[in-house]
Parts: structure tokens; C-alpha cells; sequence
């Protein structure tokens, strides 16, 4: 009787365990989009009592206008190649930033010989790279994709340098008393101690990627959303420009809660990335 009524009870806490923990992602929803949710009521508000600018869309024709580029494929087309040219942008350059990052934060001699050229380079606005970009590469994709890479690369170098350099000293004095290999030492003592000033880096990257993928897709480009916008300027199609600004707000919010979830994978073993 006693074990009946304690396993009773241990369910009875259980399922108020799991009703405290779904209210809290409910209510942790609804704060995350609780911006977003007051400006579109205002936006529908304004739109039906007529003060909406004349020059600026109502809800209905934008939500008209998205669903005729659906069903004719206009949306998903110039979606799927502005996607395609941000990815591989945000590798390519990604994947330069960390080798480099770490070169140069593990071995004082490559720090000394790399980091100055690469501050210089830093210092010089994207913009006054592109003609230069233009030049060397044409006005197709690997130009889009090569500025878009230049702009990613110094927030995860950076990161990844100062992440290295941050790491406890006496966390690698003691690897090497283990006896740990070169691997080992990566995986186990650097790599962790780092990731979290990599990820902040990932993050400004993601961020600078569609920044920049816009001022890309506007430079002599017959597809993407970019172009899908700078072509609805010229007709002055409103709607088209604010789709446009919304895919991208979407776009970078999406992205940066997927860093956000990788972040937190690999920082399970720290308790300050806990849930």
C-alpha cells in the first residue's frame, strides 16, 4: 500500500514537473515574439483606421502578393539561391577564420608574422573591397560569394584567437603532465575552452552575412532577394520591398537560434549553457 501510494505521488509530481516546464517554454515563446506580435498589430491597426502611409503596404496585399510568389515559385527560387550564396560564404570563410584563428593563437611566431597583414585588411570597408572583387572575379557568383566570405572571416578569427589566448594556462600545464597528445589536448583542453568565444563569433558572422548579402545581391544580380527587391524598387512596388525585409529579419533570426542550439550542444558540460 505505502509503494502504491509513493509511486502515485511520484507521478502526481511528474506531471506537475512537466506542466510547469511546457508553461515555461509557452511563456518563454511568447516574450521571444512579443515585439515582433505588438508591431504587427499596430502595423494591421494603423492599416485599417487609414493613417497607414500610402507609400507603405497593408497587411492584406502583402499576405496577396507572398502567396502569388509561392504558388508561381518567384519565392522559393530567389530564397533557395540567396540561402545557397549566405552557406557557402559563411563556410568558406568561416572555416578560414577558425584554421587561422587557431594558427595564430596556438604558435606566438605565426602571431607575430600574420596578424598585422590581417588587421590591415580588416580596416579597409567591405565597400571599398567590391570593385577590387569585381575586378578579379566578374559580377557572377564567386564574386558574391567572395565578399560575402571576406566579411565572416574576421569575427571567427578574431573570436577564435582571443578564445585560445584566454584559455587557462595552468589547464594546458596539466595536460601536458598527463602525458595527453597533441589531439588530445585540442579536443579535450583548447577546443572546449575556446568554443564559447567561437560561437560569439559565429554569431556575428551569421549576422554580417546577411547584411552583406544584400549590398552582394544588388550588384549586378538577376536572382535572389536582394535582387527581388532592388527590381520591386524600381517599379515601386512597396509590397515586394517589404517581403524582402522580412524574409531577411527571418532569415538571420532563424540562423542565429541554430547558433544559439549548437552553442548550448556543445557547452552541455557547462552549467551556465544549461536549461
Amino acid at each position: 500500500m505505502e509503494r502504491t501510494s509513493s509511486l502515485s505521488l511520484f507521478d502526481g509530481l511528474k506531471e506537475k514537473i512537466s506542466f510547469y516546464k511546457g508553461s515555461s517554454r509557452l511563456v518563454n515563446a511568447m516574450l521571444v515574439w512579443s515585439v515582433p506580435i505588438i508591431l504587427m498589430l499596430t502595423w494591421i491597426y494603423f492599416s485599417e483606421t487609414g493613417q497607414l502611409n500610402k507609400l507603405f503596404p497593408k497587411p492584406q496585399e502583402l499576405v496577396s502578393t507572398t502567396l502569388r510568389f509561392i504558388k508561381d515559385g518567384t519565392l522559393a527560387a530567389n530564397l533557395e539561391i540567396s540561402i545557397a550564396r549566405a552557406a557557402g560564404g559563411l563556410a568558406i570563410g568561416g572555416t578560414v577564420g577558425f584554421l587561422l584563428g587557431m594558427f595564430t593563437g596556438l604558435y606566438h611566431r605565426a602571431d607575430q608574422v600574420l596578424n598585422t597583414p590581417i588587421q590591415m585588411i580588416k580596416s579597409v570597408p567591405r565597400l571599398a573591397i567590391l570593385p577590387l572583387i569585381l575586378v578579379w572575379f566578374g559580377i557572377g557568383e564567386t564574386s558574391k560569394v567572395v565578399l560575402i566570405a571576406l566579411s565572416t572571416f574576421f569575427p571567427i578569427y578574431l573570436n577564435t584567437f582571443h578564445g585560445i589566448r584566454s584559455i587557462d594556462r595552468g589547464l594546458i600545464e596539466m595536460g601536458r603532465v598527463y602525458g595527453l597528445s597533441s589531439w588530445d589536448m585540442f579536443r579535450h583542453i583548447i577546443f572546449p575552452g575556446a568554443v564559447s568565444s567561437i560561437m560569439i563569433g559565429v554569431r556575428q558572422s551569421i549576422g554580417g552575412t546577411w547584411l552583406i548579402l544584400i549590398v552582394a545581391e544588388t550588384v549586378a544580380a538577376k536572382s535572389g532577394i536582394g535582387f527581388m527587391a532592388t527590381n520591386a524598387r524600381e517599379y515601386m512596388m512597396m509590397d515586394v520591398i517589404v517581403l524582402s525585409m522580412i524574409l531577411y529579419a527571418l532569415l538571420g533570426s532563424i540562423s542565429d537560434l541554430a547558433a544559439v542550439a549548437l552553442t548550448k550542444r556543445l557547452l552541455r558540460w557547462n552549467p551556465a549553457y544549461r536549461d
